[in-house]
């Protein structure tokens, strides 16, 4: 079978809206109840941190990396990873979430477009795997999709030639600012078009998802670029790819959206529950915390750990701006009420790697510790 070819000529799609109206609606209903949950949270950034982190990890494992989520907050207090593989899979995703951030920041002063893009894609290759493939700047030779090391009559996806991708994208980008009548069913398609242009020779699908809670964001459907996706396409990983797929073969767009609507009603009730849970959390946490460790500092301690669910002692001593003979007596405390638990004891200059168990619990969505 001959691999699809990009549907030239065909993008921005006429779609038949009368088929979409049961989608948006539900799917816009279930973001502005998670916004609202949203706009309750103090200091969001650092409350919903694990969420960003597990979104890094699941966006990247979407595309081929193992690492979980707990493994990267404890490569990150300073436990080396596994394997090799393992650790170049965690600096992946951390190049994922640095490059969120970048984006977050660039957005500050200038619209969502090319520029914010091709700037989180330098960052996102950083030092990895793709770093030599051309960070932050759009491809000039042709790839094809499909099984590793296969030519391109085995692909099973070709996107648009490098000849013709700049006045491509900027048709992209010219949609991306313009007024339709409903923004989700407009995110749907500028997703499913980034994928199908695949501008860069790495790193697509990561940016592709990225744009979600950034469009969001820009068009003010959420207050915070916080929106979590890639569990929902991880989970359905092959309706996910058959269906982008389906676009250029069939010209489903149609089919696309619907998908994507329904991924995005599905996660939006998700990250609901979870930053409700969180909320809740943190409610609790700050009364125990005072509770147990009678101190002055002791929501200065709540954040931190919210912030940093796994961590090395000796960095909390050193850096959460608490006193160290108030620090090392605050940890006491709460490693004994089982509030955290020690991960690996210290040894020699390492200190300890401390979890705490009750807010991974929430953003793995099980019992993990």
């Amino acid at each position: 079978m001959p691999p699809v070819q990009y549907h030239e000529g065909k993008f921005p799609p006429e779609l038949d809206w009368a088929s979409l109206v049961p989608f948006i609606g539900p799917a816009s209903a279930a973001i502005a109840r998670y916004d609202g949950v949203l706009a309750a949270i103090p200091n969001a950034a650092l409350l919903l941190s694990p969420l960003t982190t597990q979104e890094a990890v699941l966006s990247s494992r979407i595309e081929g990396t193992q690492a979980t989520m707990v493994e990267v907050l404890e490569f990150e207090a300073g436990r080396p990873a596994v394997s090799p593989e393992r650790r170049d899979d965690i600096r992946e995703i951390l190049n994922y979430r640095r490059a969120m951030h970048v984006a977050v920041d660039a957005l500050a002063t200038l619209p969502l477009s090319g520029r914010v893009i091709r700037e989180a894609h330098a960052v996102l290759l950083e030092g990895v795997r793709g770093q030599n493939k051309a960070p932050g700047e759009f491809r000039r030779t042709p790839v094809w999709i499909g099984p590793p090391g296969c030519e391109i009559e085995q692909a099973r996806f070709v996107p648009i030639s490098a000849d013709r991708l700049p006045d491509a994208f900027g048709r992209w980008e010219q949609y991306l600012h313009a007024e339709q009548p409903d923004r989700l069913v407009q995110l749907a398609v500028l997703h499913a078009e980034f994928e199908a242009l695949h501008p860069f020779l790495d790193g697509n699908g990561r940016l592709g998802r990225m744009v979600i809670p950034l469009f969001l964001w820009q068009v003010g459907f959420i207050r915070q670029p916080m929106f979590y996706i890639s569990a929902f396409f991880e989970e359905h990983r092959d309706e996910y790819y058959e269906r982008l797929l389906a676009v250029s073969r069939d010209d489903d767009w149609v089919g696309w959206c619907r998908f994507f609507l329904s991924a995005v009603q599905a996660q939006a009730e998700d990250n609901l529950a979870k930053a409700t849970a969180i909320l809740e959390l943190y409610g609790d946490m700050k009364r125990r915390f005072v509770d147990v460790t009678r101190s002055r500092y002791s929501i200065q301690a709540l954040d931190w750990v919210f912030g940093r669910p796994i961590f090395r002692g000796s960095e909390f001593t050193a850096k959460a701006g608490i006193p160290r003979p108030t620090a090392k007596r605050l940890l006491s405390a709460l490693q004994e009420v089982g509030v955290l638990t020690v991960l690996s004891a210290g040894a020699g200059r390492r200190g300890s790697v401390i979890a705490f168990p009750a807010l991974l619990n929430i953003v793995e969505g099980g019992e993990v510790f």
